[in-house]
């Protein structure tokens, strides 16, 4: 989850209880549900999120894929009981996002299950935004079918690129080929279409990511993400970089392949909304993922899953077994919190929603940081349009040079 980290934690109450400044401007903001599935067939070499394959978990209480639907009814309730004794208005979820993990690896009534226990327990708002992650392999016609008759609106597939040796570097399992079936299932259902792709892997060309992409404006999506490779220390990607086994592009590399996206994904009808996402027209922005970027209220669950409720964030475990077994108990799985200041609220504000094409007021930027804007537009970092206008939206070039951008504009 997007969030930058104060200066100071506080503890975790043992029934997850919150402070009161979580009322401050509640009614304003929308509330969505994230649910992490930690499970995957095959554990990627560069990825660093909570998940398990099932060799790894074995048959340990609350580390089955059968126990895990209870676990996160579990948290719901206790959600439910937080957000209630910490009088918050009465918030159905307008989004829903099943991540992992594979989602899909659970049976197509389970994941379903997941949706209606999100409904039970906080509700669901009309026209609500339910997505799931899926491997192109994951899924197949009639699993696709099932899920869009049980409620689910979108799907997000992880297809990350078109090329056999850049899939076989990332560990990926499945066939390019199969992709654009898997996307005709989809659309057969009546599911909105995401893709997802990844660029910078080790050996991958500018010609290799233009195969990508031009494979995935063919199918049409609705939505596309496109991020660069972040090898994370603690992976087996880092141990293979640095053992000299795999060799990372440079920053011009990655700036090229990011200009390509934009080129190529423009040309076919998709508009960037936020740095690394692109969409067909506003309606097919990813909501949930929006609630990030503009400060709205999530409760994150299951293992690993990140929460924000009214400037109060906080983290579970990662463990499937001690996630289980504190939900079970009725207790807060949360290993850690952070409250944030009023100060470093709005710094924070200014960070996520610089990123957006919406971006933010320039009342928003501190006092001292104003002189900074007209710097930046001077050095085509920012729009000069936008900026006369009062509003504060990165160009292209400050899309790349998206941090500095930040820096600017928070000191």
């Amino acid at each position: 989850m997007p969030g930058t980290a104060p200066e100071s934690t506080s503890p975790v109450p043992a029934d997850g209880a919150l402070p009161p400044q979580v009322l401050d401007g509640a009614a304003g903001r929308r509330f969505g549900v994230y649910v992490h599935v930690p499970f995957c067939r095959v554990r990627c070499g560069y990825c660093d999120f909570t998940t398990y394959t099932a060799e790894e978990l074995g048959p340990e209480a609350g580390a089955s894929r059968a126990g895990y639907p209870r676990g996160v009814r579990d948290e719901l309730a206790l959600a439910r009981r937080v957000l209630g004794a910490a009088g918050l208005p009465d918030r159905p979820a307008s989004t829903v996002f099943l991540g992992g993990g594979t989602p899909t690896l659970l049976p197509a009534a389970d994941v379903v299950g997941l949706v209606r226990a999100v409904e039970e327990a906080v509700g669901l708002a009309d026209g609500a935004e339910v997505t799931t992650e899926a491997n192109p392999d994951s899924v197949d016609r009639e699993y696709l079918h099932r899920l869009a008759e049980g409620g689910l609106t979108r799907v997000s597939l992880g297809v990350q690129s078109a090329v056999p040796h850049v899939l076989a570097t990332l560990d990926r399992t499945h066939d390019p080929d199969r992709v654009p079936q898997v996307v005709a299932w989809a659309r057969e259902a009546g599911l909105d279409v995401s893709v997802d792709l990844i660029y910078g892997t080790p050996g991958e060309s500018l010609e290799d990511w233009r195969a990508s992409l031009e494979l995935a404006v063919a199918l049409a999506p609705d939505h596309v993400s496109a991020y660069a490779l972040v090898v994370e220390a603690g992976t087996r990607m880092a141990v293979q970089v640095r053992r000299g086994e795999l060799a990372l592009p440079d920053d011009d590399d990655l700036a090229d392949k990011y200009e390509v996206a934009d080129q190529v994904l423009g040309a076919a009808g998709l508009g960037w909304y936020e740095v690394s996402n692109w969409a067909r027209g506003a309606e097919h922005a990813c909501r949930h993922n929006l609630g990030y970027w503009r400060g709205d209220d999530w409760w994150g669950v299951g293992p690993g899953a990140h929460s924000h409720v009214g400037g109060v964030r906080w983290w579970n475990v990662r463990h499937p077994s001690a996630w289980a077994r504190a939900v079970h108990a009725g207790l807060s799985p949360a290993q850690g919190r952070e409250v944030l200041t009023t100060s470093e609220r709005a710094v924070e504000e200014v960070l996520l929603r610089s990123r957006l094409v919406e971006g933010l007021p320039l009342a928003a930027v501190p006092d001292q940081q104003r002189a900074e804007v007209a710097v930046m537009v001077g050095d085509g970092l920012l729009d000069d349009r936008a900026a006369r206008a009062g509003r504060v939206v990165p160009t292209l070039r400050g899309r790349l040079l998206a941090d500095v951008v930040a820096r600017g504009l928070t000191g």
